[in-house]
């Protein structure tokens, strides 16, 4: 026998039922609005040309940690945050049109780490969990391994072509990910010379913060990491109490700003703002000590959101006539939310990373930018359960668990968000699960979450995108890029020239329009 409880349960679940029919578009019944979307999409396929033309830039966007139930949730997340149901929203790396998988394991390990990762799809070479810039002949920890085991970067390779090139991250610029595109190091943790080991010091291995101004001359670095620039007895600029963790009293920003024409250093919003591309060769920004604060606590009076720092790179690094390499990285928070089991800081960034990739689709062209939106791994990240159309991302199942609980439909394989009391889980409703810092539940307690072994995806556009195709090791990314560019190894490409396409802006196209058209009117 049913009891009331049940009864009533019941009859709620009917009337939520009827309220998402309701709120379903009228158009979305019938089939004819799906026969017509297909016919629209696949007339779309038929037109999409091959841009066989060389690459004079290239633009690698690195969601760190954005496996592709991440880029889900943050697509139905853009929907909902601009009052839609979400699921039939896009991000603006959905629109890119050529797609391929990515295989992200490391030499030595089965679940990847950022290090590994970035030194296959930078330097096209896959190497050890924790080592950058180095083959798999170099074990993590081991600097006496890294003499003769050094790979090249597609940012060196950019250089050396005579390309202008630049570093944007939502982390520390010294962190796995960007450091591939410059540092070789057997330890991605060897940020300052005060992180390096006895053996290090005595075989005479760099810290990665020395590698990022000595290795290789970088145009455009924007990010955090400023305690790894500075002697241990620098204090901090915006935080006192913090301090410099360098030994040898170095003062690497100093260092790096030498020798250099239009060069500029900042730290803050205003000097940031205040930075004019137009006479500006070499700019440093270091925002934070360590990493970027995430998008939902950012100050914007004193950081930069990602988007701006993408449009100063490019507006400065497009002055060269020969073009430009640039790396995006929302590093972060993306991968760190992730960690631990904060969805929602994770799909906030995700989310403001692809309005950067907007932001620079604005500023380009793509007749002659190769433009690739990728990720370094996946996590343990499940996105499911019972919903209704257009239920919140961070919201709650319609349906009760065994438990008589009920559960968020996002949710961890692993992490801190293991919570069993007297063995039993807490409820939760959509007013809990959708605060900034609630961690969704996990099965399994550890104190931060696991990285995930599932292939990734490759989105890309522009000259040669449609050589990402099918699944492919992570290292042959870096190929593409070097291909496309007609850089080293593949100088004698026989591309033919980028397009000479002229470019015009969007918005500039609409202004000349609206004078126009008046004008040719009878």
């Amino acid at each position: 026998m049913v009891n009331k409880h049940e009864f009533i349960f019941a009859g709620l679940l009917v009337i939520i039922s009827l309220q998402w029919t309701w709120s379903v578009p009228a158009e979305e019944l019938h089939a004819s609005y799906w026969n017509n979307k297909g016919r629209e999409a696949l007339q779309t396929a038929m037109t999409v040309k091959l841009s066989n033309n060389q690459a004079k830039n290239i633009i690698l966007f690195l969601g760190d940690g954005m496996g592709i139930t991440t880029v889900t949730a943050a697509r139905i997340l853009k929907g909902q945050l601009a009052r839609k149901s979400g699921e039939e929203s896009s991000l603006v790396m959905d629109t890119f049109p050529h797609l391929a998988l990515s295989k992200t394991y490391n030499v030595d390990q089965q679940m990847p780490d950022s290090a590994g990762t970035a030194t296959a799809y930078l330097c096209g070479v896959k190497a050890n969990y924790g080592t950058v810039g180095v083959t798999a002949a170099c074990p993590r920890y081991n600097c006496s391994a890294t003499y003769g085991n050094e790979v090249t970067s597609v940012l060196k390779r950019a250089k050396e072509a005579g390309k202008s090139v630049g570093i944007v991250t939502t982390t520390r610029v010294q962190h796995a990910s960007p450091s591939a595109a410059y540092a070789h190091s057997a330890n991605r943790g060897w940020y300052a010379d005060s992180d390096l080991t006895t053996e290090a010091v005595q075989n005479g291995c760099r810290d990665i913060a020395y590698q990022l101004i000595h290795n290789v001359e970088i145009n455009v670095i924007l990010g955090g990491g400023r305690r790894y620039m500075f002697s241990s007895d620098m204090q901090d600029p915006e935080y006192p109490t913090n301090r410099g963790e360098r030994n040898d009293g170095q003062n690497l920003v100093l260092e790096w700003l030498k020798n250099k024409k239009n060069a500029k250093y900042v730290w803050n919003k205003a000097d940031f703002d205040a930075v004019n591309p137009e006479n500006t060769n070499f700019l440093m920004g270091l925002f934070e000590p360590k990493d970027c604060r995430y998008e939902l606590e950012r100050d914007p009076s004193m950081d930069p959101s990602l988007t701006e720092m993408v449009e100063k790179a490019i507006q400065i690094l497009s002055k060269n006539p020969k073009g430009y390499f640039l790396f995006v990285e929302d590093k972060g928070r993306i991968d760190h939310g992730h960690h631990g089991n904060r969805a929602k800081r994770a799909l906030y960034e995700t989310v403001e990373f692809d309005r950067a990739i907007g932001r620079a689709a604005e500023l380009t062209s793509e007749q002659e930018t190769l433009s690739i939106v990728t990720a370094d791994h996946s996590h343990v990240f499940a996105f499911g359960g019972h919903s209704a159309r257009g239920n919140p991302v961070l919201g709650v199942s319609r349906s009760i668990a065994d438990d008589n609980k009920r559960f968020t439909i996002a949710v961890y394989g692993n992490g801190p968000g293991y919570n069993i009391v007297n063995g039993t889980r807490p409820d939760v409703n959509e007013t809990i699960s959708s605060s900034n810092d609630y961690r969704q539940q996990a099965p399994v307690l550890i104190d931060s979450e696991t990285h995930g072994i599932e292939d990734v995806a490759i989105f890309a556009k522009g000259p040669m995108s449609h050589l990402f195709h099918g699944v492919q090791e992570q290292s042959y990314i870096a190929h593409v890029m070097a291909f496309a560019a007609c850089l080293e190894p593949y100088k004698n490409c026989n591309l033919p020239p980028p397009s000479n396409v002229a470019f015009i802006h969007p918005s500039l196209l609409l202004l000349l329009m609206s004078l126009i058209l008046p004008a040719l009117s009878p």
